[in-house]
């Protein structure tokens, strides 16, 4: 158990919100859609295998107990190696909810072994940072449409170590290294939280707000890969795996930036615990984070996006 662990305290009730998790079968993004459902909130599980979601929605409505004043559950489809995918994710969507006030942008791979996306993006950077990114800027005028909204990015404290290298994004010529590539894509969704907010508070678009946060070090899925590739180390860490988090108290921080009154009016912050930490000094470079913005928007093919004139460009 860890010595200190934030919580999210609030009460809020989520009846009438639309929420959007990206891979929620499992992990951080389970227990937070477990929490937004057990609040009332009608929550779209985005995630690759259908399979594992569907089984990740049944025992989301055995943990909630049958309490009363649950909301729904519906999967939909969505694999983060492909931007053809995520473009019918958002088009299925946009279709089928006349609002979204909660869009967490949850999923992610950690320290695997080098590949590519369909796109032919390196793999965490494409999964992490590019897919979200598309997925966010798509999904936007309903977002803003449906005040008060909140958009969550889920980062690590790994960006701290992170830089773009923006001669050699993809490791297409320097030596691959999965910490670094992971790093990468982890100050990638904090420069995008940082440019997102700054774009919106440019454009006067009051009522939404964006977070990025880091969970923790928690016990999931999501280091299979690092256990594969470092199981030396993995066997030195193995005694201290009792002070890493649970996944209901990973998610804890998620759920803050998502629900809580406090930071209601916070916008482009970092959080860590449910407090808002300053990130790193390269996470705060505004021209970094400007020319990161632009650079995504060309990879993605989505350039010169306006969130006050955007269009759901498909």
């Amino acid at each position: 158990m860890p010595l200190f662990s934030g919580r999210c305290y609030s009460l809020a009730r989520l009846d009438g919100i639309t929420a959007v998790i990206t891979g929620c079968n499992t992990g951080i993004g389970k227990e937070t859609a477990l929490d937004f459902y057990k609040r009332g909130a009608r929550v779209l599980m985005a995630c690759r295998d259908l399979t594992k979601a569907n089984s990740a929605k049944e025992d989301i409505v055995k943990s909630s107990g049958n309490i009363d004043g649950c909301g729904d559950l519906v999967v939909v489809k969505l694999d983060l190696l492909s931007l053809s995918s995520v473009r019918e994710c958002a088009k299925y969507i946009l279709n089928t909810e006349p609002k979204i006030n909660l869009l967490i942008n949850n999923a992610g791979v950690m320290m695997c072994p080098k590949g590519k996306t369909e796109d032919g993006f390196e793999i965490q950077l494409g999964t992490n940072h590019l897919a979200h990114f598309l997925l966010t800027l798509l999904l936007f005028p309903r977002i803003a449409n449906s005040k008060p909204a909140r958009i969550v990015n889920v980062s690590s404290t790994a960006h701290e170590r992170g830089y773009i290298d923006f001669n050699d994004i993809h490791f297409e010529q320097r030596n691959y290294s999965p910490f670094q590539a992971y790093a990468q894509s982890k100050l990638a969704n904090v420069l995008f939280t940082k440019e997102l907010a700054k774009k919106i508070q440019e454009n006067n678009i009051d009522g939404v707000n964006v977070y990025s946060l880091h969970p923790g070090v928690i016990s999931t899925e999501l280091g299979r890969h690092f256990a594969t590739s470092h199981p030396i180390i993995q066997l030195i860490l193995k005694p201290f795996r009792w002070f890493m988090k649970t996944p209901e108290m990973g998610a804890q921080t998620t759920i803050y930036c998502a629900v809580d009154e406090k930071c209601a009016e916070e916008n482009g912050l970092y959080y860590k615990d449910c407090v808002a930490v300053e990130a790193a000094k390269e996470a705060l470079n505004l021209e970094t984070a400007e020319k990161f913005w632009n650079l995504s928007e060309k990879l993605v093919g989505f350039v010169n996006w306006n969130p006050s004139t955007a269009d759901n460009k498909m």
